[in-house]
């Protein structure tokens, strides 16, 4: 029996009417045959997760780079905690869970190494700039499989490139420039979600700030644990969203309110504090130096993948782009730090 169809007709029984159908996908940029097993969303939610790029999240930095501790945050347990909290969403509202863990998991793949250090060094430093949701499609589009991609679907590839929200409001009244699915809109709500609370909590655990610096109201209002903070901004969207039933996601104005204020604490007490910058500065450094040597001296290793008159400057991009912290700074030793000259004994 066809195991996917049963699955196709499961999601039209049970699912939300505002939720996006595996069966109703506009499917991929290249046709290919559908898969007995799985839904076309399962399909991606595998193929993202065996890609080469998700496995190297693990070693890119979320806010402290490098760290020593082992229970700091990475890039990689990052996505999955966003994935967490927008499956868990996605489930109490009925929306598509696979379509929303497929986009979360997706969502940071183009993400430079040292975080948001690398993504303003290369947006300084190359043509046209660099934004690191357009850099996850064109992973997921070029990039992954020797220049092949991994022909994601329409909806997974949209919840991608929208995923981003840099300071603007967290349900912000225009929404041309959101996901055309609301599992996609889900999922930059969640980002944002657990960013808040997990950078936090790493920046606790680092000492860079101490519990009673963080803002009063946002104590009152999201909690004082952890987990209560997340339990609050998920049941607060869940159930406002289910109130409204509009096709649209709601926050309590409060919560909405806290999460502001958590948000810009963090930027001005965690992301700019001096013991965090001054490492960004650091970072970015290397990654300038490593881009101008890579334009003199260019790739000679990337040309496979690349259509003929692909400019050197896009090669470079996607090469430390694509680069973890260790790699990063292990090929800055290996180019710019002079090594001694053996002694030969004999």
């Amino acid at each position: 029996m066809n195991i996917r169809r049963q699955l196709e007709a499961l999601e039209e029984k049970i699912l939300s009417p505002y939720a996006t159908l595996s069966a109703r996908s506009r499917g991929r940029q290249r046709p290919e045959p559908e898969c007995e097993l799985r839904t076309a969303f399962q399909r991606d939610r595998d193929r993202i997760i065996h890609s080469k790029a998700f496995r190297r999240l693990k070693h890119k930095t979320q806010v402290f780079l490098s760290p020593g501790g082992d229970h700091y945050r990475t890039r990689l347990t990052h996505t999955l905690e966003v994935a967490q909290i927008a499956r868990s969403m996605a489930r109490a509202l009925r929306l598509n869970e696979d379509l929303t863990e497929a986009i979360a998991l997706g969502h940071d793949l183009g993400h430079t190494p040292f975080g948001h250090a690398g993504e303003a060094v290369l947006n300084e430093l190359h043509p046209g700039g660099f934004r690191h949701y357009e850099q996850s499609l064109r992973v997921v589009d070029f990039l992954e499989k020797d220049g092949q991609g991994l022909n994601l679907t329409w909806e997974v590839r949209d919840g991608i490139l929208k995923h981003s929200k840099g300071k603007g409001p967290i349900l912000p009244q225009n929404t041309e420039k959101l996901a055309a699915t609301l599992e996609g809109q889900l999922v930059r709500v969640a980002d944002i979600i657990a960013y808040l609370n997990h950078d936090l909590d790493d920046a606790l655990r680092g000492e860079v700030i101490k519990e009673k610096d963080i803002p009063p109201d946002c104590v009152k209002i999201l909690g004082t644990r952890h987990s209560e903070r997340i339990n609050t901004m998920v049941t607060s969207l869940v159930r406002q969203t289910l109130k409204a039933d509009d096709g649209k996601l709601h926050l309590d104005e409060d919560v909405a309110y806290a999460m502001d204020l958590l948000r810009d604490f963090l930027f001005k007490r965690v992301y700019e504090a001096p013991v965090v910058y001054q490492e960004f500065v650091k970072a970015k450094k290397l990654l300038r130096e490593l881009y101008f040597y890579f334009l003199e001296n260019g790739l000679p290793w990337a040309k496979e993948i690349y259509p003929p008159g692909t400019p050197l400057h896009q090669k470079v991009c996607d090469f430390i782009a694509g680069m973890t912290d260790r790699y990063a700074l292990a090929l800055f030793e290996k180019i710019f730090i002079p090594h001694p000259w053996p002694i030969n004994p004999f």
